[in-house]
């Protein structure tokens, strides 16, 4: 995983079942392309988009994504709906988080092993519903939205190997797979661990449902008991994500994921929620 990296050009990747993956130098978002290729029927289930760099990234609320070149993974994956319930279709992200975060996480520990990580930064979690975060800083976001109710368009970006300079403009910390790790990662192998993992995950959730991955979660959480925020019908955007409007905003206790993937909160009033939708500010 820490191996020399080839020249993005050269890579060797394939989707879902060997389907085909399709690369750009430059792309404005692999998630808007994958939406409209799927929309018009145009790429099957299984294919890749990855992008090197992309001038108009986006993560969730329409929320710009910084994506600097030659650093980083931005890739989309055309996940069908196929064995999986319409209703069921939200966990899909929930899946891949946990998924890729238990990669992030081995890779956190030999990293400590061989003594380069970076300890002050924290541990690899995962924060409702699907932010993957070392301490409390977020370095890998999902983005999925359905596609003519039969496919789910995942998108995934990854700070893997950029550095702090990468993201002065945002004015506030961002950590990086290599800040955790303490070395330059090889983002081919990691891309491909990660399409292959999330394969074989997917084949499970469809066999099991929810419920080992919501034990995972237990495991890995660092927030449980912890006082937050949490915010329900967010359309918050880059212009109006500090004013929350449109968005209702309740303060209390995280108690705990159900089985069913939704978040059990407790407000300060003393309101049991059960949230299926919404962020969570730590």
């Amino acid at each position: 995983m820490f191996s020399e990296e080839k020249n993005f050009a050269d890579w060797k990747l394939s989707g879902f079942s060997n389907q085909k993956a399709i690369l750009f130098t430059t792309l404005e978002s692999t998630h808007s392309l994958m939406k409209q290729l799927a929309f018009e029927q145009k790429i099957k289930a299984g294919s890749l988009i990855v992008a090197d760099t992309q001038t108009k990234g986006r993560g969730r609320h329409e929320r710009s994504w910084a994506s600097p070149s030659g650093k980083n993974l931005y890739f989309n994956i055309l996940i069908s709906l196929d064995g999986i319930e319409l209703k069921n279709a939200p966990q899909i992200t929930q899946i891949a988080a946990l998924t890729f975060a238990e990669i992030f996480k081995d890779l956190q520990e030999t990293s400590i092993k061989e003594n380069r990580a970076d300890l002050t930064l924290g541990k690899i979690t995962v924060k409702w519903p699907n932010d993957i975060l070392c301490g409390k800083h977020k370095f890998c976001g999902i983005l999925a939205e359905l596609v003519n109710a039969k496919f789910v368009n995942l998108g995934v970006g990854i700070n893997v190997n950029s550095t702090a300079a990468d993201y002065k403009f945002l004015g506030r910390e961002v950590t990086t797979l290599k800040d955790i790790c303490g070395k330059v990662i090889n983002r081919e192998k990691l891309l491909q661990m990660i399409i292959a993992n999330l394969e074989r995950a997917l084949g499970q959730f469809k066999a099991f449902g929810i419920t080992p991955w919501v034990n995972t979660w237990r495991q890995m959480d660092q927030f449980i008991g912890t006082r937050a925020s949490v915010i329900i019908n967010n359309h918050c955007t880059d212009q109006n994500q500090k004013t929350l409007e449109g968005a209702t905003k309740k303060t209390g206790t995280i108690i705990d994921m159900q089985n069913d993937g939704s978040l059990l909160f407790k407000t300060d009033s003393g309101e049991i929620l059960n949230v299926y939708s919404g962020d969570l500010e730590i």
